[in-house]
């Protein structure tokens, strides 16, 4: 059974906004997955929703929780997203991608009538920019690109970026993205303008999609130790 934490709060509560015949972009991550297994509970007791999952992770949880799944390819409509993230600041811009499926995450949310971003407390700051953002690139030519992201962000701080090609977890080998693309991690402290950063990162060749989730979320669950509090747009 899971813990009655601050994240599946949060969960919970996102639920209520999940009606009967939606088709739902199911997100990626440790608090979206205990969205899935609480959504499947409402499954299995009667609710129908077709969900599109954002990774291959998700697939399976969505899988194992009994939901039925659909292909973006043959959705002509997405109600509803519920996705985490990794940093939520002012207008609720947010840093997602700590999972490497940042780009099938945008791709979802934007396509979506509503995005609910659920989280715990610890998730809310004043400035992005403490999480490192993650930046998906081509892996053709990506230590030019990599060059070419650190002079976008070099001059958003006080003290150089620190740019990361991301690995696999005690491994030499590059992370790859279900998309097969690289990640790198930019460690930069602050973002002072994220909407200017997010436009600039686009312009740079070789960049698939960065992190920087603006003017997509429109619902915010905060969940602690007691319960939920709602925040909107």
């Amino acid at each position: 059974m899971m813990s009655d934490g601050p994240k599946t709060h949060a969960s919970r509560q996102a639920l209520d906004y999940v009606k009967d015949g939606m088709v739902l972009g199911l997100g990626s991550g440790s608090t979206a997955e205990i969205f899935i297994e609480l959504l499947g509970i409402r499954v299995a007791a009667g609710l129908k929703v077709q969900g599109i999952p954002t990774s291959d992770q998700t697939k399976e949880a969505a899988r194992e929780a009994g939901i039925e799944l659909l292909t973006i390819e043959h959705a002509d409509r997405i109600d509803l997203t519920v996705d985490g993230a990794d940093e939520i600041g002012p207008n609720f811009a947010l840093i997602k991608g700590g999972g490497g499926r940042l780009l099938r995450e945008k791709i979802i949310a934007n396509a979506s009538d509503l995005m609910v971003v659920i989280a715990d407390e610890s998730k809310l700051v004043e400035t992005l920019g403490a999480y490192p953002l993650p930046v998906e690139v081509d892996p053709f030519g990506f230590s030019i690109t990599a060059k070419k992201v650190f002079d976008v962000l070099k001059n958003k701080w006080s003290a150089p970026p620190e740019v990361k090609l991301r690995h696999e977890k005690n491994s030499t080998r590059p992370f790859l993205t279900d998309g097969g693309h690289y990640i790198l991690d930019c460690a930069c402290g602050a973002i002072k303008n994220p909407a200017k950063t997010a436009t600039q990162l686009c312009a740079v060749p070789g960049v698939v999609e960065h992190g920087l989730f603006i003017d997509l979320a429109r619902v915010v669950i905060i969940g602690d130790d007691n319960g939920a509090q709602i925040l909107e747009r």
